[in-house]
């Protein structure tokens, strides 16, 4: 018996890959071969968001919490502006998903900051008060 996608993706995997190289098509399990894509393209958006976040919460925190800004803060918002800009030169087709993505990374961003600041949520604007270009500018830090 043959590995299943669902129970044993890497098992999965290794076989359908070497079904593919023996070109036996009509042993290769095309359904599970569709799924395992889309799957690895929400996974590619879905780091995409989390990489925005990250930088966003930091940037809230530092926009909303002057007295408490450090070198930590800056650390992180700079790391995470550097891998959010490898994932982004490494999927360019994330493009169109770009005004969704920060609007889910915004909310992310405003659950954490709060519980990581002990502010309110409503002190935070309804909507992003960053655009893309700005979090992702190493030169930008709100005041």
């Amino acid at each position: 018996m043959y590995p299943n996608h669902e129970t044993d993706v890497y098992g999965w995997a290794v076989h359908t890959a070497q079904l593919l190289r023996e070109k036996k098509m009509s042993e290769v399990d095309f359904n599970g071969i569709i799924e395992e894509i889309e799957a690895l393209g929400r996974s590619e958006k879905h780091e995409l968001v989390n990489r925005l976040s990250l930088v966003i919460t930091h940037l809230l925190k530092w926009h909303f919490q002057p007295t408490m800004r450090g070198h930590s803060w800056k650390y992180t918002i700079r790391e995470q502006r550097k891998q959010a800009k490898y994932h982004w030169e490494d999927n360019p087709s994330l493009k169109n998903k770009l005004d969704e993505a920060i609007v889910k990374s915004y909310n992310l961003a405003v659950d954490k900051a709060a519980k990581e600041t002990g502010l309110d949520e409503k002190i935070f604007p309804i909507e992003c008060p960053y655009t893309f270009e700005q979090i992702m500018n190493d030169e930008f830090y709100p005041e």
